[in-house]
């Protein structure tokens, strides 16, 4: 119990003094997650519109790939990762390998599948709705898009906020292909991961404290929007 109560010291002598190894961890992830989130979002949210308004043939194949997807463990889309961009993988010639870019490469592969399977099932129950509403009322092609992205903001805002949640907790995808680096690619869950094995628990309880922080602030504000919609 000691422990714990010195560690939770230490950790706010860390935080209110401005540390600057740890703001720097802070800062880093904060951009890692936000900027694989944004590019997975951009690509997901048109897909999963798409997927929930057409019929196609194996359609059906497709969604249950999607769902398998959803829920892959991260440390083997970071070993695929690593695999296609380390030196003799088919994309070694970016030289990316320990990188930020690899790390947001890895997460932005974790992130697509969820965000657009979540907006493909808000999708598939409003969607068609809203769809034939916009047409009832002589709404063009792109005015019906603007239409279903109106009608569907909180389920695309839910797939985004859960992308980054995911995104700025994860820690196996992250460890493989960015290598955990002091000052280059160091994050908040792999340098909790590396202190938690040297018994170095103020510094990780700081950055467990800036992770609850985190999670409770994306936890609000989606509450705040599903009770706003409500």
């Amino acid at each position: 119990m000691s422990e714990i109560w010195m560690g939770l010291k230490g950790a706010l002598t860390l935080l209110t003094s401005l540390n600057r190894e740890v703001y720097d961890i802070i800062l880093l992830s904060l951009y890692v997650s936000l900027t694989s989130t944004l590019i997975a979002a951009l690509g997901a949210i048109p897909s999963g519109i798409w997927l929930g308004l057409k019929d196609f043939p194996g359609k059906k194949i497709i969604i249950r790939i999607l769902y398998t997807f959803m829920s892959l463990p991260p440390v083997v889309v970071g070993l695929v990762v690593f695999l296609f961009i380390s030196r003799k993988g088919p994309l070694g010639f970016l030289e990316i390998n320990f990188t930020p870019t690899a790390m947001i490469l890895a997460q932005i592969c974790i992130l697509f599948p969820i965000i657009t399977g979540i907006v493909f099932n808000g999708t598939k129950e409003r969607g068609e709705q809203v769809k034939l509403l916009g047409k009832t009322l002589g709404a063009n092609r792109w005015q019906v898009l603007i239409l279903l992205i109106h009608e569907l903001r909180v389920n695309i805002f839910t797939a985004i906020i859960t992308g980054y949640g995911r995104a700025v907790s994860e820690v196996g995808a992250v460890m493989i292909v960015g290598g955990n680096i002091k000052g280059h690619t160091r994050v908040m869950t792999t340098t909790i991961a590396m202190l938690q094995s040297m018994g170095q628990y103020d510094l990780a309880i700081a950055i467990g404290i800036v992770l609850l922080l985190l999670a409770f602030i994306i936890n609000s504000i989606l509450y705040h929007f599903q009770q706003g919609d409500s």
